[in-house]
């Protein structure tokens, strides 16, 4: 367990970086809300101008000017803020011990490879638990200050919740990088390569329609419009996503066991 509170008192800076940098984005987005109802009608005619393709990427088609469909729309920049923080923690679960040369004196400590990998990973996973508390509750809590109209807090929980789902999706993948890769040198560059990598993709296949591209980026496993017509998820997409998560968890712990790993 010393392994797990090091690790998450290593994370507390970032862990505050990111809630706060969350909370101020969602802040200021929402703040527009009550000014963006009120003009209704005119925005509705200037997006009616737009190409369907871009109106169906930021969520015009989902009762946008609703709170709910508004919310929508700075959702996409934060789940995207929020799998570069998932990415972030799990690319570096084993890359930094080998960036910075203590790889060898952690592993000549009485535990377990295995346990070292667990122990990092629950550090990682209570970041970003930390970090969707923090963001669900302001969220709340200013929704329901600028709200012009009654809402479905269940739906807006289910929507906060999809960038946690896509964060764990993105923390599997950067473990996996963290133990394949011989030597990361900046685990920035990889997280935000990978990331935007995905969420292109995800544009993608939005500007398609096709169903099937869907599956390329996990930014389109949560189908907001689905979500606030029928109160849940896609049952396809949320075992896609499962899948992805324990075999790139699997995936990094047969490999860690089985890898040299070099301090220098």
């Amino acid at each position: 367990m010393n392994i797990f509170f090091h690790e998450l008192k290593a994370y507390r800076k970032s862990t505050i970086i990111w809630s706060v940098s969350l909370v101020l984005i969602i802040a200021l987005f929402m703040s527009f809300y009550p000014a963006f109802a009120k003009d209704a009608e005119s925005f509705q005619k200037i997006m009616e101008g737009y190409p369907e393709a871009i109106r169906n990427a930021i969520g015009f088609n989902l009762g946008f000017f609703t709170i709910l469909g508004f919310y929508c729309f700075p959702l996409s920049f934060i789940t995207l803020c929020g799998a570069i923080q998932g990415m972030n923690l799990g690319t570096s679960i084993v890359s930094k011990e080998v960036r910075e040369k203590t790889a060898d004196f952690l592993l000549t400590k009485p535990v377990t490879r295995s346990s070292v990998l667990t122990f990092k990973l629950m550090a990682a996973f209570a970041s970003i638990v930390v970090t969707n508390i923090v963001y669900l509750a302001v969220t709340i809590l200013i929704t329901f200050q600028v709200k012009t109209a009654d809402f479905s807090l269940k739906v807006l929980v289910m929507l906060s919740l999809t960038m946690f789902f896509i964060q764990l999706i993105f923390l599997a993948l950067g473990i996996v990088i963290s133990v394949i890769v011989p030597k990361i040198k900046s685990v920035l560059t990889v997280s935000l390569t990978t990331v935007f990598a995905f969420y292109f993709l995800g544009m993608f296949s939005s500007t398609t329609g096709e169903e099937a591209k869907r599956y390329i980026s996990p930014f389109k496993y949560f189908d907001t419009a689905y979500i606030i017509k029928h109160t849940g998820y896609e049952a396809s997409f949320l075992i896609v996503g499962a899948v992805i998560i324990i075999l790139a968890i699997t995936a990094s712990y047969f490999v860690y066991l089985k890898k040299d790993i070099h301090a220098v």
